[in-house]
């Protein structure tokens, strides 16, 4: 939770208050959070921005800019660089000073600001993930960027840049505090043990992208649109104007796409699925098990020859959507089993009945339903197919939705919406079922809340799976053994690499 705090109530009654006679002694005051800096060379990250806003401007309006810095002269341009680069540095130094940031025991606070202050106060107890992430840049500089997820937040707060080691450091602190371990052993507890799972080889990688139709039709559209457009104007920037982003779009949908995902790696932790990629800028993220609230089972129609899938997520509050980006589909039902905590992937899946092709006229035949004890699992797409499972614990609504046509043919749609705000649909079900499903699924929703293991993983007892090397270095005391007194019943266990994640 992110908050605009002015002072505190504990700031606003400081030591030198006076108390009155009678007032009872109050609790032993602590000392303060030590606060901390970024790393030294961050400022020159923040002294970019004043000149990447006047090379926005510039960009914006090319000819414009090209006029105004014509007109000046040579003693002039120099004497406004002489001034803008000083400028950058100073603002880039002034944010950096300003900028600190602590851990107490309740909370991570990060205040910065150099004209107007702001103050971050990010729970403890709301955060989902904490991810590593490594520009190009900083990879050769050693430093990282550290970027959190907070329950009820669609931004990421950050710290960039901290030293690689500082930012491991403080990673493996949050997601402990956040998992239940006391303020006392968090900081001693270390970074997780990590197993790997699978990597995604780069030739299987680049494979699946070629065989991808986007990808193909991006670079058409590409090519073929600036063709169009200069026989039709004979207008350079008319044939860049819609040229250039058309190529970026299809760059990004191939190229950018292999760099983003090369030397996948995914691998299991008591801290949840890590997840390791990125040819350039390298990423170090977090899925926790207890927040995926829909997986998703993409198969394209030119990778079923090979047996290829691709998975994907949906993480409250998280921008972690990409599980695995090529698989096959023994490794990808092993991986969903995981998360999914011990769930199987239904095998057979039931069409609409045959009167909802008079709905949807060849592609009901794509549609598909099937709900085990664990599950609720639909399927549309005829050639690009695609599965989604929602484990019935993370049902938050159901809602059934019938058009004129389809009440007359007697079928209906089923909504069922998750916690990260998505909805998956059983298309075209019969009007008796899709009833009857509306009400079992509000039953199976109860039942699986009430067997759902809690969100803190630590705090909890896993299921099926024991503790495997479910031990965290620096402690010596077993992962899943919560140190704060109270929490849960007999303290628990979570698996470690030979166990299957709780749910």
């Amino acid at each position: 939770m992110n908050e605009e705090t002015g002072p505190g109530p504990d700031e606003a009654t400081g030591p030198g208050t006076p108390t009155g006679p009678g007032d009872p002694p109050g609790p032993p005051e602590s000392a303060p959070p030590a606060e901390r800096r970024l790393h030294p060379v961050t400022p020159l990250r923040r002294a970019w921005a004043p000149v990447a806003l006047l090379a926005g401007w510039a960009l914006h309006d090319p000819n414009s800019a090209y006029r105004h810095v014509s007109d000046l002269a040579t003693g002039t341009l120099l004497l406004g660089l002489g001034v803008l680069l000083p400028a950058a540095a100073l603002y880039g130094f002034l944010s950096w000073w300003v900028t600190h940031f602590s851990v107490t025991d309740t909370e991570l606070r990060i205040r910065t600001g150099v004209l107007f202050r702001r103050t971050a106060h990010i729970r403890l107890d709301r955060l989902q993930a904490v991810d590593v992430t490594q520009p190009l840049l900083a990879r050769f500089l050693g430093v990282a960027k550290l970027k959190m997820d907070v329950i009820g937040t669609s931004s990421k707060d950050e710290l960039a840049y901290l030293g690689q080691a500082e930012a491991r450091a403080l990673r493996a602190e949050l997601l402990a505090r956040a998992a239940g371990f006391s303020p006392e052993e968090a900081g001693e507890v270390g970074e997780a043990p990590v197993r790997e799972l699978v990597r995604v080889a780069p030739r299987m990688l680049a494979v699946s992208l070629l065989l991808t139709a986007t990808t193909w039709l991006s670079l058409i559209g590409a090519l073929l649109v600036p063709g169009f457009l200069w026989f039709a104007t004979h207008n350079l920037w008319t044939v860049l104007a819609a040229g250039i982003p058309l190529l970026g779009a299809a760059g990004a949908r191939s190229a950018g796409r292999f760099v983003r995902e090369y030397d996948w790696t995914l691998g299991e932790s008591p801290d949840g699925l890590r997840l390791d990629h990125g040819l350039l800028d390298r990423s170090h993220e977090t899925v926790p098990p207890g927040r995926v609230q829909t997986v998703r089972i993409v198969e394209p129609w030119l990778w079923r020859r090979l047996g290829w899938v691709r998975v994907e997520l949906d993480v409250a509050g998280s921008d972690n959507g990409v599980l695995l980006p090529v698989a096959d589909h023994v490794t990808a039902r092993g991986i969903i089993g995981r998360v999914l905590a011990g769930a199987e992937v239904p095998e057979e899946f039931v069409r609409p009945p045959g009167r909802a092709a008079w709905c949807v006229p060849a592609w009901w035949r794509g549609y598909g339903l099937a709900v085990t004890d664990r599950l609720f699992a639909a399927r549309h797409g005829l050639f690009h197919r695609t599965v989604a499972l929602v484990p019935h614990a993370k049902v938050q609504s159901v809602r059934l939705k019938q058009g004129p046509w389809q009440r007359h043919q007697g079928v209906a749609d089923l909504h069922v919406d998750t916690g990260a705000s998505r909805t998956v649909i059983a298309h075209l079900r019969d009007a008796d079922e899709a009833a009857a499903l509306l009400r079992d699924q509000a039953d199976r929703s109860r039942t699986g809340r009430r067997t759902a293991q809690p969100d803190r993983w630590m705090t909890g007892t896993a299921t099926g799976g024991g503790t495997g090397s479910g031990t965290r270095s620096g402690t010596g005391t077993e992962a899943g053994t919560s140190p704060e007194p109270g929490r849960g019943a007999g303290g628990g266990t979570v698996p470690g690499a030979g166990g299957v994640f709780p749910e």
